[in-house]
C-alpha cells in the first residue's frame, strides 16, 4: 500500500471520522498537552492504531513542514471517487450541484474550493488528470481537513465529463471575468455544474464553448481579476443563497 504524511489537526482528525483512509500510524509531539488531542486519541484507540510520542523537530522531519501543528499521520493515499459513481448517484428529481476545476494548479486553491464545496453541498468536484494539482496532504491541510469527506474524481477529458454531465440534465455555468452577465443576475437553482478556470488563463476554449453560458463577478478598483478560489467561494455561495434563502 503506497502511504502518504497528513499533518495537521484537522486533516488528521477529519480522515480518522471519514474513515476512507487505511491509517498506519498516527505522531504527535510529547509537549502537546491539550484537550482536542483527546479527540483525536479517543478515534485512535477506537481503531487501534499506533500512536508514537516525538519530539517537534522528529515530526517536522516526518512531514517535510513546520506547518504540522503537533501531530502527523501516516495513511494511505487519498480514495478518488469514480466519476461514473458520481453520476449515478444522482437523484431524478434533485437539483444538485457540481464543481468542475479546469486545470487548476495551485494547492493551496484547491483546498480553498474543496472547504467552500462542502460547506454549500457540492455532491461532487471533477479535476482534470492533466496539469492539476493533486489532492496532497498540502491540500488537505489548506482545505481544513474537508478534502477528507468530498467526492473528489480526477477525467482524462474534461469536455467529454461536461457532455456526460449534460446529459443528466446539469446546466455548465462557466466562471469568465470576461463575460457580459454578472453573476448576481443568473438563475443558479437549477440543476447545476460550475466550471472554474486555472490561474492566469481561466477556463480553456474548447471548455468554456461547451459551457451553456459564462458569468463574471462585478468589481471596482484596479486589480484584473480575484484569484480561482475567491471567484469560486463568490458563485458557489450566490447559488447556495438562491437555493436556500
Amino acid at each position: 500500500m503506497k502511504t502518504e504524511i497528513l499533518y495537521g489537526f484537522h486533516p488528521v482528525f477529519e480522515a480518522l471520522k471519514a474513515g476512507r483512509r487505511d491509517f498506519s500510524e498516527i505522531y504527535i509531539v510529547d509537549e502537546k498537552d491539550s484537550k482536542r488531542f483527546e479527540k483525536i486519541s479517543g478515534l485512535v484507540q477506537e481503531r487501534n492504531i499506533p500512536l508514537k510520542m516525538l519530539s517537534s523537530p522528529q515530526l517536522q522531519r516526518i512531514t517535510g513542514s513546520d506547518l504540522h501543528q503537533g501531530i502527523g499521520a501516516r495513511v494511505g493515499e487519498y480514495p478518488f471517487a469514480a466519476f461514473e459513481d458520481i453520476l449515478n448517484n444522482i437523484k431524478p428529481g434533485n437539483n444538485d450541484f457540481l464543481l468542475l476545476l479546469d486545470n487548476v494548479v495551485d494547492p493551496h486553491n484547491l483546498g480553498a474550493l474543496v472547504r467552500t464545496a462542502l460547506c454549500v453541498g457540492v455532491r461532487g468536484i471533477i479535476i482534470t488528470k492533466d496539469r492539476s494539482a493533486s489532492p496532497t496532504p498540502a491540500v488537505s491541510k489548506a482545505s481544513a481537513g474537508a478534502l477528507e469527506h468530498v467526492k473528489l474524481c480526477r477525467v482524462t477529458n474534461m469536455v467529454g465529463a461536461i457532455k456526460e454531465i449534460k446529459e443528466k440534465g446539469f446546466w455548465i455555468v462557466g466562471m469568465d471575468a470576461g463575460a457580459e452577465m454578472p453573476v448576481f443576475s443568473c438563475e443558479l437553482g437549477d440543476r447545476l455544474a460550475i466550471v472554474i478556470g486555472g490561474e492566469g488563463k481561466g477556463i480553456r476554449p474548447l471548455v468554456k464553448t461547451n459551457c451553456d453560458f459564462l458569468v463574471s463577478i462585478p468589481q471596482k478598483g484596479s486589480v484584473s481579476s480575484l484569484n480561482a478560489s475567491v471567484a469560486g467561494a463568490v458563485v458557489m455561495y450566490e447559488a447556495f443563497r438562491q437555493r436556500n434563502y
